[in-house]
């Protein structure tokens, strides 16, 4: 990734869709971070999903009664999370951020269409390839989710090779 684009990054509190695209490497229907409305370099993001009807994962979960599976929303703590953290990096086009461990879980209101996740993520502990987050997801004013994830920053080339020797053609993260 040009310099350039990483200084530009440097200085923004805020990312549209596109600036997401350009630092996560998930795409639809596995991107699960909308905007970014805050960014305070190394220490907390504050992201949104617009949760819709549309979400493929409501089909069947749950048919006539659609809730947002409580693993995506802990997923999109830990995107919101590596949108902070990938943002430092200088080549994240050759790094995966993958998760090493999901702590103290827990899932207070279901999560419906029509509502809007506010995912704030604050960094606990911060080294250069891993880092260890404190993420709560709201509609509105209420708690619906809240987890502690870890991640691992991880050359993307070996994640792949790993990933090929054993069988598996994708990625984790």
């Amino acid at each position: 990734m040009p310099s350039t684009e990483l200084n530009m990054l440097e200085n923004k509190t805020s990312l549209d869709i596109g600036e997401i695209q350009s630092i996560l490497p998930h795409r639809y229907p596995f991107l699960l971070i909308d905007r970014v409305v805050d960014l305070t370099r190394k220490q907390r993001i504050v992201a949104l999903k617009n949760v819709t009807a549309n979400e493929p994962f409501f089909v069947g979960h749950f048919p006539g009664f659609p809730i947002m599976p409580g693993v995506l929303i802990v997923e999109a703590i830990a995107q919101a999370g590596g949108a902070l953290l990938l943002t430092e990096v200088p080549d994240r086009d050759h790094k995966l951020m993958v998760f090493t461990g999901i702590e103290r879980a827990k899932f207070r209101r279901p999560v419906v269409p029509g509502d809007q996740l506010r995912i704030e993520v604050e960094v606990t502990a911060w080294r250069m390839t891993a880092v260890r987050m404190q993420g709560k997801a709201y509609v509105g004013d209420k708690l619906a989710a809240e987890a502690i994830v870890t991640c691992q920053l991880v050359d993307r080339e070996r994640a792949e090779r790993t990933s090929e020797l054993s069988g598996n053609n994708s990625s984790q993260e």
